[in-house]
């Protein structure tokens, strides 16, 4: 079985989550768990999204999965010490890391995007581009393979 972490934070956007339908219908047409995933946050417990539902999170620990996810919200703003921290592990013990949409923002903060190939939503490609010049920006892709880390 392969784990997945989603990692959200308050105000994640909501179409951030659509990309685990895709984990359930791999482990639907197999007719077993292929994918276990988990949806994490700094400190677990119920996070808003940014229709102002909640959801029920897991706190991080020490990075363990296969694939961690970051998702985006709608307003990127500083993420904390310790999140930074978890993601920066996180490409040394998970095969991959990936960012949905403004996730990108995160993987930029925490310095994995340095010398990098990324993209984010085409309304905040300039935005990042400007907060994290060591970024090489390619605004018009959906998502990009650079070695472990997958932006999109």
């Amino acid at each position: 079985m392969i784990k997945v972490g989603f990692l959200v934070s308050p105000g994640f956007q909501m179409m951030s989550l659509a990309a685990l339908s895709a984990f359930e219908l791999a482990n639907v047409t197999a007719g077993e768990t292929l994918y276990q995933v988990e949806v994490l946050s700094e400190s677990g417990g119920p996070v808003s999204n940014s229709l102002g539902m909640r959801m029920e999170t897991g706190a991080i620990a020490e990075p363990a999965c296969d694939t961690l996810v970051v998702t985006g919200t709608l307003d990127p703003e500083p993420s904390s010490p310790g999140l930074l921290a978890y993601v920066r592990d996180a490409l040394q013990s998970c095969r991959r890391v990936a960012a949905i949409c403004t996730g990108a923002f995160i993987l930029a903060e925490a310095g994995l995007l340095d010398g990098r190939r990324a993209t984010t939503h085409w309304f905040f490609a300039r935005d990042l581009e400007k907060q994290f010049p060591k970024i090489r920006l390619e605004e018009d892709r959906i998502f990009i393979i650079d070695g472990q880390v997958w932006p999109a």
